[in-house]
């Protein structure tokens, strides 16, 4: 997560509007943004970025609903969230260390497991042994306050208390099976506003990149002008997933129970893994399982096992996904209609 520009607080002592508009493009490309928001557009201007401001007649400043003192103020605030948002992104996260604390029955786990950025673990274990609280483990970066005793490191260290508990800086993106929509917008205008939240100034084009991925996730196509109250579970997995990949500063993805999903699993995690996401995944799902480069065994609430992928599970998993697929050409025959009639 390295830095595309700096962005420094520089408008309490008006630097910035001794700008020449000309260089601003290259220097502060996120301010042309911001006055493309108001309708303000700065191409061709050659003066001083306060020259300009300093220029627009009274009817100006009418139009946009805001007189030029609140308009350098709301700029100072846009720069300052900018940067903020730049100091998080310093902060490369490149592992997290799972230290062991205890099972149900105070048994210690003696486990301690490093994850790196880019790979996949699977949790697997009965239902209520203990999956989605290592999860949330996770999620807390629990450092031996939680039941299970157990501690997370980021980085090998343990993580800046403001950190941990920031709502707006969180290091973990959750995915869970259950995931519903509320707001009354297409699926393009939602990806948007994520977007213009995290100050992206080629929204269209990421917004237009993130729908083409969804759609290659999902069972079944959806268009940018989809409501996103109107999707499949199948669908919203699917754009969430997408938007996690590519919108979310988030570097560790915790999946929860997502074989039930109606998506293409196997692209769901390569899009993931690509962007060098640590990614984590509860599963009953044996091809889910098997793709993770590691799996832990959960048993009684603690860590029983941690195993590798072996090269004869890996071709396995291989057989796995054949069966897989022919099972999905045969749900699609019966979507479609047809008959189950030839001996399978």
């Amino acid at each position: 997560m390295k830095l595309k520009h700096s962005i420094p607080i520089i408008i309490h002592n008006m630097k910035i509007l001794e700008e020449k508009i000309e260089f601003i493009p290259i220097k502060y490309p996120e301010v042309i943004t911001f006055f493309n928001s108001y309708g303000l557009s700065l191409d061709g201007k050659e003066s001083s970025l306060g020259h300009f401001l300093d220029n627009l007649n009274p009817d100006d400043y009418e139009d946009i609903g805001i007189d030029r003192e609140k308009l350098i103020e709301n700029l100072d605030s846009f720069l300052r969230q900018m940067h903020e948002n730049n100091i998080q992104s310093e902060a490369e996260v490149l592992s997290v260390t799972i230290i062991g604390g205890h099972d149900k029955n105070g048994k210690s786990e003696n486990k301690e497991l490093t994850l790196q950025s880019g790979t996949v673990t699977s949790i697997v274990g009965p239902t209520g042994s203990g999956k989605s609280r290592l999860l949330a483990d996770i999620e807390w970066m629990a450092q031996n306050d939680t039941p299970t005793g157990r501690t997370i490191l980021i980085n090998g260290k343990k993580p800046d208390t403001n950190l941990r508990f920031s709502l707006e800086h969180k290091l973990v993106a959750q995915l869970s099976q259950n995931m519903n929509f509320v707001m009354d917008t297409s699926a393009a205008d939602f990806i948007a506003m994520h977007a213009e939240s995290r100050y992206i100034s080629n929204s269209e084009k990421i917004t237009e990149e993130i729908i083409y991925q969804a759609n290659l996730l999902a069972g079944e196509p959806f268009n940018a002008n989809t409501p996103v109250t109107a999707l499949s579970g199948g669908q919203s997995r699917a754009l969430m997933i997408a938007d996690t990949a590519f919108l979310s500063l988030s570097p560790i993805v915790l999946i929860d129970e997502i074989e039930n999903a109606g998506i293409d699993r196997k692209k769901a995690l390569g899009l993931l893994v690509k962007k060098e996401k640590i990614v984590l995944i509860a599963t009953h799902d044996p091809i889910l399982a098997l793709m993770a480069v590691q799996r832990l065994v959960i048993k009684n609430g603690g860590i029983y096992k941690v195993l590798t992928t072996s090269p004869s599970e890996k071709n396995n998993l291989k057989a796995l996904q054949s069966l897989d697929n022919r099972l999905l050409s045969l749900r699609n025959l019966l979507r479609n209609g047809e008959r189950l009639e030839e001996n399978i």
